[in-house]
C-alpha cells in the first residue's frame, strides 16, 4: 500500500503551532483536536520541526512544574521524519522504528501534503490483514471466484 492511499482517507488538514506558543497552549490544541502531534512553523512553508505528545511528557519529567510556560522552541524535535505519498507503508513503518517516533510527515517536495500516524498504519495493516483471511477464507471454501 502507498502512503498516498493512506492519505486518501484522512482529513488533509495538518495543524501546526509557532516556535513562540507556549506548551500548555499546545496541550489544549491536542485536547481541543483530539490529536497529539503538530508541525512547528512561523509560516506556511517555513517548517522548523515537530511537537509530540510524548515531547510534553519528557520536557514535564525534565523541567516539572516550568515545563508548561516554556516555549514550543525550547522542546521541539527539530529533525523530521518524513517520506512521500509513492512510498509503501513498509517504509514509513522502518523510519518509525529507527526514529523511534509515531509521526511522519508526507511531503511533495517542500511541501507538507499529510501526517501518517502510527494509528494509520495499524489500521491499514489490520484492514489488509483482514482482506487476506477473507481472500483465504474463500479460496478454502471455494467461494468468491466468478
Amino acid at each position: 500500500m502507498l502512503v498516498g492511499q493512506i492519505l486518501k482517507t484522512k482529513s488533509p488538514e495538518v495543524i501546526s503551532v509557532t516556535p513562540d506558543q507556549t506548551i500548555v497552549e499546545v496541550l489544549r490544541l491536542f485536547r481541543d483536536k483530539n490529536i497529539g502531534f503538530v508541525v512547528v512553523s512561523r509560516s506556511p512553508g517555513k517548517y522548523l520541526g515537530t511537537l509530540s505528545e510524548r515531547d510534553c511528557c519528557n520536557a514535564v519529567a525534565e523541567y516539572g512544574t516550568e515545563a508548561p510556560m516554556m516555549r514550543v522552541a525550547e522542546i521541539m524535535n527539530r529533525s523530521l521524519a518524513t517520506c512521500s505519498a509513492q512510498d509503501v507503508l513498509p517504509l514509513v513503518m522502518a523510519i518509525m522504528t529507527e526514529r523511534r517516533t509515531r509521526h511522519v510527515l508526507v511531503m511533495d517536495g517542500n511541501a507538507i501534503v499529510g501526517v501518517v500516524s502510527i494509528g494509520d498504519v495499524v489500521k491499514h495493516r489490520l484492514d489488509e490483514t483482514l482482506r487476506n483471511e477473507e481472500a483465504l477464507h474463500d479460496y478454502i471454501a471455494g467461494t468468491g471466484f466468478r
